[in-house]
């Protein structure tokens, strides 16, 4: 087939123009080389393609056939060249990026909302997954871009920062009240000045309202509901081990997939929760939820991107780079 390529052009365009003269005069080539491409190309079918009448070429039943399934693939062929020529002047092309369902929603939507109105010729395509499997996606070359939350990067791949980020943990105030209720009733906490009793919100700005019963930061989070993401999870991985840093064994995990999940969990009093605060943001200040004041925060992320080295050349990805680079 492929030795015959040049002789399909000839006889596409042949077919097309019903003339030898006409092929010839579109293709810049002698009528005689038409008509020895088209012999060559009947010889090897083995069929007649053209039937020659005073008025030029018209095709056989067989030609007719050919030329169906001919004038297809010339055709996607002249749509490919456009499409690369569009990608060329107008930054036409498709760019594929993998993030997790929370850094999509509380993140990357704000910037997409802004580089799709300046870009709508590019095809965004978002495939929602954990940061560790968008990192395996990248790997496979199943995705341009990864947004995660900062890890060990694999070599020959860059990471760009974009923000940091804070996880906290929170409550509702009620679920405070009542967890200082319940547990105080077996015991009684003294001499420690991280403590909280009654309101949170009130014990916070009022520093001289004094309890006989105190729960310490370590007791609430042992003592509580404690709502963290599954395992295997980039910012599971990260609160674990600020635990253990800090001696604190929860006696009671209730394990969620989805930190909006964990939010809303923790607004209506299931428990308390490790959340990043950027996205609780809406949560925080109507006080449908508080933050615990810890006594030593848990160490701040970053969020990023993550591409191949070299991969920056494409247009659609440069041109997102760049936006996202431009709007910090």
């Amino acid at each position: 087939m492929y030795e015959n390529l040049n002789n399909y052009k000839v006889f596409y365009n042949v077919a097309k123009y019903k003339s030898l003269s006409k092929a010839a005069e579109r293709l810049y080539i002698s009528q005689p080389a038409i008509s020895k491409s088209i012999s060559k190309l009947e010889e090897g079918l083995e069929i007649k393609l053209f039937d020659r009448t005073s008025k030029g070429v018209m095709l056989t039943e067989e030609g007719e056939v050919l030329y169906n399934h001919i004038e297809a693939a010339f055709e996607n062929i002249a749509k490919g060249e456009d499409e690369i020529k569009k990608i060329s002047e107008l930054g036409i092309g498709q760019l594929k990026i993998g993030v997790s369902t929370s850094l999509c929603k509380h993140i990357l939507l704000d910037y997409l909302k802004g580089f799709i109105t300046m870009n709508p010729h590019i095809k965004v395509i978002i495939d929602c997954h954990s940061t560790i499997n968008t990192i395996k996606l990248l790997q496979e070359g199943k995705i341009d871009i990864g947004l995660i939350c900062e890890t060990d990067i694999p070599k020959n791949y860059e990471y760009k920062k974009l923000k940091d980020i804070h996880d906290i943990f929170v409550a509702s105030d009620s679920y405070i009240d009542n967890l200082h209720l319940r547990e105080t009733e077996e015991e009684k906490i003294s001499d420690n000045p991280y403590f909280f009793a009654g309101n949170l919100t009130s014990f916070i700005s009022d520093p001289e309202i004094k309890n006989d019963y105190k729960l310490s930061i370590k007791d609430i989070l042992e003592k509580s509901n404690l709502m963290l993401l599954e395992p295997n999870n980039i910012t599971r991985t990260h609160i674990d081990r600020y635990l253990a840093d800090e001696d604190i064994h929860p006696n009671q995990i209730l394990e969620i997939n989805n930190m909006d999940l964990l939010i809303d969990f923790a607004a209506i009093g299931m428990g308390v929760a490790s959340v990043v605060r950027e996205f609780a943001t809406d949560y925080l200040e109507s006080g449908q939820i508080i933050e615990l004041p810890l006594e030593k925060e848990v160490e701040k992320r970053t969020v990023g991107f993550i591409y191949p080295e070299g991969k920056i050349k494409q247009t659609a990805l440069e041109k997102f780079l760049e936006y996202c680079t431009e709007r910090k």
